[in-house]
């Protein structure tokens, strides 16, 4: 029979010190210990400093869990789900709404759909049993299963990225097919008229998608030739920029320049170009977009689209803040690209 040890006096497991511990040794409010670790503002650098000092003296280690709620219980716990985590660009609009969302006193608990509404669905379940005081969707296409989940939640919501004129509650981005439409004019206004395209995740409905379909429409109203297209089932990336490139010119050797899904595989188009010692702009051009930072150490400046993607995140995260506070806010707000025109075209 197995039999417990006794309790030795003196063994007690100490008590773990709280915030009304740290803010009554400091002389400050509960709430003031709270904002600082949040990361929020609204006290002295003075202030965070004997804060911080006092949390690392005494050991006080965070309760996640109860961090996601502010006074009274309510929520401070934002969800965000984007395409990808591993993109250049989604990783910067992250960085931006985490920052922002830090400042204003809220958390961010981040996801990715991979283009797959589903997946979005499923991970939006799990996020609703957290109880979120907002969501942020990089996306416009919704199941409806997520559309019930959201209105059962009954939290501000913000769709950024591809803008949609009708959101489900506010709409934060730029339209691809008119990135889209703009690279087309760019590129036939050139002297380019025989022209390819490269794309990526071919079976998944993408703002990808929406740019070629702005690029077409840009061509047939400009007098250029779509000569041919290869879409990719592969994630956008350097090496499927470069052996699609490979794949479109074994296809269609006399081209007058190519467009590419973003700017990594632009630039992995450029190094196939080099390999075969095709010379960029004279024998054939090349576009991209995103305005990727990876473009900025090529020999020439790419032709692309630059999307202010840290501009995005934040204006975002503070029109969401705003729609939680109930300040007043635009419903629709156009976050504006710019068209690089660069040497590559």
């Amino acid at each position: 029979m197995l039999r417990q040890p006794p309790i030795l006096r003196g063994m007690e497991k100490p008590t773990k010190p709280g915030l009304e511990d740290i803010a009554r040794s400091l002389g400050v409010s509960k709430m003031t210990v709270s904002r600082v670790l949040r990361g929020a503002a609204g006290f002295s650098e003075t202030t965070r400093e004997r804060v911080l000092q006092e949390v690392e003296r005494v050991g006080y280690v965070p309760n996640r869990l109860a961090a996601a709620f502010g006074k009274a219980g309510t929520s401070t716990l934002v969800g965000v789900c984007v395409p990808r985590l591993t993109s250049p660009l989604f990783g910067s609009v992250l960085e931006a709404l985490n920052a922002t969302f830090a400042r204003l006193g809220y958390q961010t608990m981040i996801g990715a759909h991979n283009q797959i509404p589903d997946e979005e669905e499923a991970w939006l379940r799990s996020l609703s049993t957290w109880k979120p005081a907002a969501v942020v969707l990089a996306s416009r296409l919704h199941t409806e299963g997520t559309l019930k989940l959201l209105r059962a939640m009954a939290a501000p919501v913000a769709e950024i990225w591809d803008l949609t004129t009708k959101p489900i509650d506010l709409a934060i981005g730029f339209s691809h097919f008119d990135n889209g439409l703009e690279m087309a004019r760019c590129v036939t206004a050139a002297g380019r008229r025989k022209i390819g395209y490269l794309g990526a995740l071919g079976r998944r409905n993408t703002s990808g998608h929406l740019r070629y379909q702005g690029f077409r429409q840009g061509l047939a109203e400009t007098g250029g030739q779509l000569a041919v297209e290869e879409i990719l089932q592969d994630q956008p990336g350097f090496y499927a920029g470069y052996y699609g490139t490979e794949t479109i010119l074994a296809r269609t050797s006399a081209l007058d320049a190519i467009y590419y899904h973003d700017d990594e595989m632009a630039i992995g188009g450029l190094a196939y170009l080099a390999r075969i010692g095709l010379r960029v702009p004279e024998d054939i051009g090349v576009a991209g977009w995103g305005g990727m930072e990876a473009a900025s150490i090529l020999p020439r400046r790419l032709t692309t689209t630059a999307i202010p993607t840290a501009r995005l995140g934040k204006v975002a995260a503070e029109a969401l803040v705003c729609r939680m506070r109930g300040d007043p806010v635009s419903d629709v707000t156009i976050i504006p690209t710019r068209l690089v025109p660069g040497s590559t075209i």
